[in-house]
């Protein structure tokens, strides 16, 4: 143990401190539990997500197929070329349980048969039904990344809290302890060594006024 000062002032710090310590470890572990509330939510969302971003990809590769078989793999390249456009996304930041997570801008992908360029009537309708559904798997797509990202920033702020908390746990608070007692043992020790010091001084004197002659006895 490093050299420490034993005096009633260190004992008092050291008091305070591991009050102070014990009060962190109290606040992290409500952290850690409402996080790991917020983390199994996001988890469910995650799943119910994904299993709805794996239908509206079977959804778009089954009217993808069915236009190739109608219009011909040639007009479904030449719709796309005419139909292809930028993704603007914005991310920004929410605060959740006092964690910044990414919120991902939700603007709906779909557009109407006018808006993607093609011609209406010299394309087939399977052509339309596949855009529906190819834009349908990207919104799916987008929802599904936020739910990921949220659930990976919530997961990282877990671990982070977990290492504090062990920290106090396995490390601050035991050697608060330990030096606390340590300072009290050597205060108690220093106590009764002055208590038994002024006890052997009360003694002597008391020894030496008795061997002492009385007045009367000095008089005679």
């Amino acid at each position: 143990m490093a050299k420490i000062a034993t005096t009633r002032m260190e004992l008092l710090a050291r008091r305070s401190l591991l009050e102070l310590a014990w009060q962190g470890y109290d606040l992290l572990e409500r952290k850690r539990a409402a996080l790991m509330q917020e983390m199994m939510r996001v988890v469910d969302t995650v799943m119910a997500d994904a299993d709805a971003l794996q239908q509206a990809a079977d959804n778009a590769r089954f009217a993808l197929a069915r236009a190739e078989a109608v219009a011909g793999k040639e007009a479904i390249r030449s719709a796309a070329l005419v139909t292809r456009q930028e993704l603007p996304l914005q991310v920004e930041s929410v605060n959740v349980m006092g964690v910044k997570v990414p919120r991902i801008e939700q603007r709906r992908i779909s557009r109407s048969m006018l808006e993607r360029g093609y011609s209406i009537t010299g394309t087939s309708l399977t052509l339309d039904e596949t855009a529906t559904a190819f834009e349908a798997e990207i919104d799916a797509i987008i929802k599904m990344a936020e739910s990921e990202l949220r659930l990976k920033r919530l997961v990282s702020e877990i671990q982070l809290t977990m290492r504090r908390i062990n920290a106090l746990k396995h490390l601050l608070i035991p050697r608060l302890e330990s030096e606390r007692n340590y300072i009290q043992t050597v205060l108690d020790e220093r106590e009764r060594s002055d208590h038994f010091r002024l006890k052997m001084a009360k003694r002597l004197r008391e020894r030496k006024l008795s061997k002492q002659p009385s007045r009367s006895q000095r008089a005679y």
